[in-house]
């Protein structure tokens, strides 16, 4: 029987976990690679591996329209096979190479998450225990959820309903065993999943935020990941519903007047806005704010913003060649945040309110936003006489709040399926590189290795 790819990561660096199952931590802090979780403290602790859970694809942000590179800096060794390739949307991204952490990381953390899961059956469930159980639980289904949603906007086609029972989706891994053969399922059984999980982890998680601890979900994080998924499937009556359900338990805005706009990192790691922490991959060398300064946002991007727009000096900074760099992250560090975060419920309950005709409620979610971005005493709210004038509205302030999180390479997607057609282009050296809109190169290939090793069909380039 054909052995996963998606699981030799972890063998490799986790050989012990499967064949000993009797071993211990071996001091408060142990590497959770190498010991055998079989106490609900060691599940948590496995939970806690920052270097596995807290990291997300990179592939899909290097893919949009937020940035662009020099040519001389597009040539650099710096840049990886896969950053240089996926930057004019080539059609092989990796000239051969595997181990590709997209997609590598993301089923390490779904692996992780089944182990824990399958090791709970064995836990027996006491009135002394059961809070930590279902917390455990919710967030081993939360995590698993987050994976595969993450996997399915870089390597899976955009969500249609009309094709989603044959289109190819992601491998869903619901165990921990490695024997177990490698296939797609479809488009549909790929969110069914998403969704499943998602729903059942709502109802075992906490319902308050541990601001200290924003690595762990909470309820609220997982109604922020339902509408995330039900906007990205362009569900967008489920998508509003899940976002309010979200702002009904938390719905705290940051003041940016609070913010210190001349910091390089003007965001710290317990942002009040901030349900769940997560980040993209760290080993890029392209979107890490201030340390790469080739990488320079999109000029159309950065006009977008009105002077007395706070967003214009907290998220950027002109460098000394005139440029645009991008600054620290919502997660108080350059590695680009990709968690869920309030003011992204407020936009998304906005946008899907202005769909569904109801635009003073769209309204005024935006306006609501928008006052704690502007500076104080010089924000107008502004106005629609439309429900298609408020969702234009909505959707530019989107661009403009959520830059660099992770999310513009699935709006460009879903965007597409609507009618709303972007041509992407990149320029070096005199040449053009278009992305039409609905283009095949919109889904990411499968790294070769995986291809080679499961013999599962490759995405259409």
């Amino acid at each position: 029987m054909v052995r996963s790819a998606l699981y030799i990561i972890f063998l490799v660096c986790a050989g012990c976990l499967l064949s000993c199952n009797k071993k211990k931590f071996l001091d408060e802090k142990p590497n959770s690679d190498l010991f055998v979780p079989t106490t609900l403290d060691d599940f948590q602790k496995l939970l806690e591996n920052d270097n596995v859970m807290s990291e997300t694809p990179v592939l899909g942000e290097l893919s949009a329209d937020n940035y662009y590179i020099t040519y001389s800096y597009w040539q650099s060794q710096t840049l990886s096979v896969k950053e240089h390739n996926a930057y004019i949307w080539a059609t092989d991204i990796y000239n051969g190479e595997g181990k590709v952490e997209d997609w590598d990381l993301p089923y390490k953390q779904v692996l992780y998450a089944n182990v824990i899961l399958e090791g709970l059956k064995k836990i027996t469930i006491t009135a002394g225990n059961a809070q930590q159980y279902n917390t455990i639980k919710g967030s081993a289904l939360f995590i698993r959820a987050y994976a595969f949603y993450n996997l399915a906007q870089v390597f899976a086609p955009v969500f249609n309903a009309a094709t989603a029972s044959s289109d190819l989706g992601i491998p869903l891994r619901l165990n921990p065993s490695i024997d177990e053969k490698t296939e797609r399922s479809t488009i549909e059984q790929s969110y069914a999943q998403i969704k499943t999980d998602l729903q059942e982890a709502k109802a075992l998680l906490p319902a308050n935020i541990q601001v200290n601890n924003l690595n762990r979900p909470s309820r609220q994080a997982a109604f922020a990941q339902l509408a995330r998924t039900y906007l990205s499937m362009r569900r967008y009556d489920e998508a509003g519903r899940y976002a309010d359900s979200c702002l009904q338990l938390y719905d705290t805005l940051y003041d940016y007047n609070q913010v210190n706009t001349g910091s390089f990192l003007p965001f710290k790691n317990n942002n009040p806005e901030v349900m769940y922490q997560s980040k993209l991959l760290s080993s890029t060398n392209v979107l890490q704010g201030i340390l790469f300064p080739d990488c320079i946002v999109d000029s159309t991007l950065y006009k977008s913003y009105a002077g007395n727009d706070l967003r214009r000096l907290i998220f950027y900074v002109v460098n000394t060649d005139g440029n645009i760099n991008l600054k620290g992250s919502y997660n108080g560090s350059v590695l680009c945040f990709s968690g869920l975060a309030t003011d992204e419920m407020y936009l998304i309950r906005a946008e899907c309110n202005a769909r569904l005709q109801k635009t003073s409620e769209a309204m005024d979610d935006l306006n609501k936003l928008l006052e704690k971005r502007w500076l104080a005493g010089n924000f107008v709210k502004v106005t629609a006489s439309t429900s298609e004038e408020a969702l234009d509205l909505i959707l530019t302030e989107r661009r403009k709040e959520l830059p660099f999180r992770g999310v513009r390479w699935t709006d460009l997607r879903r965007f597409n399926k609507e009618g709303r057609n972007t041509t992407l282009i990149r320029k070096l050296n005199g040449q053009q590189y278009p992305l039409p809109p609905n283009d095949p190169r919109y889904v990411l290939p499968i790294p070769p290795d995986v291809i080679k090793l499961t013999d599962i069909p490759q995405n259409n380039r």
